[in-house]
């Protein structure tokens, strides 16, 4: 694979990534369960290590993906991604339409579907530009289409227009093919202003109300036995929303039960169970009713904070991950389950964290203040990683107006978790910005974190201390506070 086209599709992740907060805050269809952001982000997190190897990444994105708005455009991008030049990218989409549309029981226009559709008609209208500088013009006649296609989402899903909303996996893939297109064409003009363009489309209705949803989302990836077939007939007969993705060996099942242990005992008995992961619908769709208070300031915080995803979404905080790396996979930290960290680090696997890209911290900058008023990102410290000095060179070009007010914490860990949780609460309870910096400045200096490591095998996993000075570190018993 070419390149630039590698560039491109990263860019298009990223994107997403930097928006994914507001695809949730969005995600009413096909149920009011906020996570379409959430899943695409699980379920593009591959194409970040895209290495022109296309069987590879197809089966890894068929093992990745998470939920409805995840499975389908992880079916699209897997021929999207076998794209090598202008001349076949109206072919590689034209299968990855296809592929999409199959994804599901009962497709939907309204849905990132239609985005698809869309895409493939306009790129057979425009052709392929026939100079180089014909190109960002080509891009824009693109986009205009796709935007267009977001923006009229409400109209053929009445689900949508009762909310106020677009769809959310709709404008998703809108961010991607958006970063996408930029960066393969080389765009000069900025990026969307994605408040601007959608208006009063991104925000739900205070008096929309849905019904609460029980049960459980279930993905699966199986080995593939002979007797499939006959197995997945009899699961049909328990859940009317089952979805099958074969690839090879494998079978991708993606459904929604009420008893998820049944499913799993029949799954287990079909092949080899190589991936499971549900979410409790009950809970989400209860989650999401509780829209979020106004704050008198929005809080950024760094990742690094172990502020988890959940907490963060209760207190309205942003979060700039940075990568954990275990084995082949690769995902915002706030996506791993600290409990498959451990264990892959007591089978010896190696596991590393890495920064996110410039590009992807400059989108999530872009992100907040475009939603917010005002922003106060207390940063992880800058003797830890270069997110502070990233974060204050991007805000000397960009804020001219003093909007965000950036804070070096000198900390991370707890330390900076519980300083970030204190500083949102107050947010939330007052509103006098500058209460709430005033108190973040004073939480900086006077909260403590002591940190008791009961084993060194798990910084040494990490690369943060060599194996030789953890293993005599246990052996004596000499261990850091």
């Amino acid at each position: 694979m070419h390149p630039d086209f590698q560039k491109a599709f990263v860019a298009g992740v990223e994107r997403v990534f930097a928006w994914a907060d507001l695809l949730d805050a969005i995600n009413v269809y096909p149920v009011a369960d906020g996570d379409t952001g959430r899943n695409l982000v699980v379920s593009l997190a591959p194409l970040r290590r895209l290495d022109g190897d296309c069987h590879g990444m197809t089966r890894t994105l068929l093992l990745s993906a998470r939920g409805n708005s995840g499975n389908i455009a992880s079916r699209f991008l897997s021929a999207f991604i076998r794209v090598q030049s202008l001349e076949s990218l109206i072919e590689a989409a034209e299968e990855g339409r296809r592929r999409a549309w199959l994804a599901v029981k009962d497709p939907r226009p309204g849905t990132m579907l239609t985005l698809f559709d869309a895409l493939v008609e306009i790129l057979g209208e425009c052709g392929k530009p026939t100079e180089t500088g014909l190109r960002e013009a080509w891009g824009k006649k693109i986009l205009a289409r796709l935007e267009e296609t977001v923006r009229s989402t409400p109209e053929l899903l009445p689900k949508l227009k009762q909310a106020g909303v677009v769809d959310a996996g709709a404008l998703g893939m809108f961010l991607y093919f958006e970063g996408f297109l930029h960066t393969l064409l080389g765009m000069t003009d900025s990026f969307r202003v994605i408040p601007l363009v959608f208006k009063d489309q991104l925000k739900v209705s205070e008096t929309w109300r849905d019904d609460v949803e029980s049960g459980y989302c279930v993905d699966a990836v199986l080995s593939q036995q002979s007797d499939a077939d006959a197995a997945l007939i009899g699961l049909s007969m328990i859940s009317d929303s089952i979805v099958v993705t074969r690839d090879a060996d494998y079978l991708k099942v993606h459904l929604h039960t009420e008893d998820r242990e049944s499913v799993r005992r029949r799954l287990s008995a079909m092949g080899e169970l190589l991936t499971w992961a549900d979410d409790d619908m009950g809970r989400q769709t209860r989650d999401f009713e509780h829209r979020q208070k106004k704050q008198a300031i929005h809080i950024m915080t760094d990742a690094a904070g172990s502020v988890t995803r959940q907490d963060a979404k209760m207190m309205g905080i942003t979060l700039l991950n940075s990568y954990v790396t275990s084995g082949e996979t690769c995902l915002p930290e706030t996506h791993f389950q600290p409990m498959d960290i451990y264990a892959a680090m007591r089978q010896g696997k190696k596991v590393v964290t890495s920064q996110s890209s410039v590009f992807e911290r400059h989108q999530l900058y872009d992100s907040v203040m475009s939603r917010f008023e005002r922003v106060l990102y207390l940063c992880v410290g800058s003797a830890f990683t270069g997110n502070y000095d990233v974060a204050t060179a991007w805000k000397e070009e960009h804020d001219q107006d003093g909007r965000m007010l950036i804070l070096d914490t000198m900390a991370a860990s707890g330390r900076l978790g519980l300083v970030a949780l204190a500083c949102a609460r107050l947010a939330l309870q007052t509103d006098e910005p500058e209460v709430v910096v005033r108190f973040a400045r004073q939480a900086i200096q006077r909260c403590e974190e002591y940190i008791f490591l009961d084993k060194l095998q798990y910084l040494a996993a990490g690369g943060r201390l060599s194996r030789t000075g953890a293993f005599f570190g246990d052996i004596l018993r000499m261990k850091p506070v």
